[in-house]
């Protein structure tokens, strides 16, 4: 059997589906549904059942016994949620039990890092573990996934256990999301309201309105990474999940237009305030260790993902996976 936390969610019901087409049925999934409409991501899927992860938490000691491996996704993903102590006990602490109680029953344990934990960049983003101590994340969540990745790394967990930063992921199943949605999602909806995509202006002088870098990953990447792993235990560590190359804002929203067949109409807006200081301008996964494990498969690129991700799925009345 493989536990899926967050299963529900975004990249957790893409991951059942890649399970469930790599042969795997016999899933535990481990999530709350809420009132998001969430439950319609775990529609046409098979899998063994849906528990509450307090409940799952209680249980595992007694049915660990059942369970070959763990992919954690389950978390707060909102990297704006100011109650640090609430995101310290959901997305650090209830990690750190799931990880003890996995190594001391030989369960494959994979779970979700971010590049948040990178801060502003200024230490640049190899996923070296001697460098990982030394990050200033700059919000609660990016914290809190810092946190438990240094704590790995100073327990020796690292040599039995997987951790994958999460760069930019978009992709299907992200509709119940509303704010936090990508950036994808958010601009096919103003393109089809309005016709043009409001961009963040940039806020300091080496950067252009737009030109605000990220390493954008569509989500079946990510999946197929994750599949990677499950397969290789001899792979262990914590590594960058993004493609490896930084794109612009601008190039996304030229994406976007570009997949719809529209002439780009882009206006630049401000940053809000509550947001400015903690923006990230660039990130790039280096995928030195990703490599050096084994995974060779080569990436989306940008427009490949966004293509893929607008017209197989969001110009859809049913666009879920």
């Amino acid at each position: 059997m493989i536990v899926v936390t967050g299963a529900a969610g975004f990249i957790g019901s893409v991951v059942v589906s890649a399970l469930n087409a790599a042969g795997h049925t016999d899933l535990l999934l481990v999530d709350t549904l809420g009132a998001e409409g969430k439950f319609k991501n775990l529609r046409a899927k098979s899998y063994r059942d849906i528990i509450d992860p307090i409940a799952f938490l209680e249980a595992l000691p007694e049915i660990a016994e059942e369970i070959d491996a763990i992919v954690h996704l389950g978390a707060i993903t909102d990297t704006s949620e100011p109650d640090a102590d609430a995101v310290l006990d959901r997305n650090t602490h209830y990690t750190q039990l799931l990880a003890q109680i996995a190594l001391e029953n030989d369960i494959r344990f994979i779970y979700a890092s971010s590049a948040s934990v990178y801060g502003d960049g200024a230490l640049g983003f190899s996923d070296d573990d001697a460098l990982t101590p030394s990050f200033k994340p700059l919000n609660p969540y990016a914290f809190s996934k810092w946190l438990f990745d240094a704590m790995a790394i100073r327990h020796g967990w690292t040599e039995n256990i997987v951790g994958l930063r999460f760069f930019n992921v978009f992709g299907p199943n992200e509709y119940h999301k509303a704010r936090m949605a990508s950036v994808i999602w958010h601009a096919y909806k103003q393109v089809q309201e309005t016709g043009k995509i409001k961009l963040f202006q940039s806020h300091k002088p080496e950067y252009s309105d737009g030109g605000q870098e990220r390493d954008f990953i569509h989500v079946d990447d990510l999946s197929k990474v994750i599949l990677f792993f499950l397969e290789h235990p001899e792979a262990n560590g914590i590594f960058n999940l993004g493609t490896g190359k930084a794109r612009s804002f601008n190039d996304l929203a030229a994406a976007i237009f570009k997949s719809l067949g529209k002439e780009p109409q882009i206006e630049y807006i401000p940053t809000p305030e509550n947001i400015r200081n903690a923006y990230q301008y660039f990130t790039e996964a280096d995928l030195t260790k990703l490599r050096s494990a084994g995974y060779t498969d080569e990436f989306l690129s940008l427009e490949e993902g966004v293509d893929r991700y607008i017209q197989g799925y969001l110009v859809k009345d049913d666009p879920y996976v």
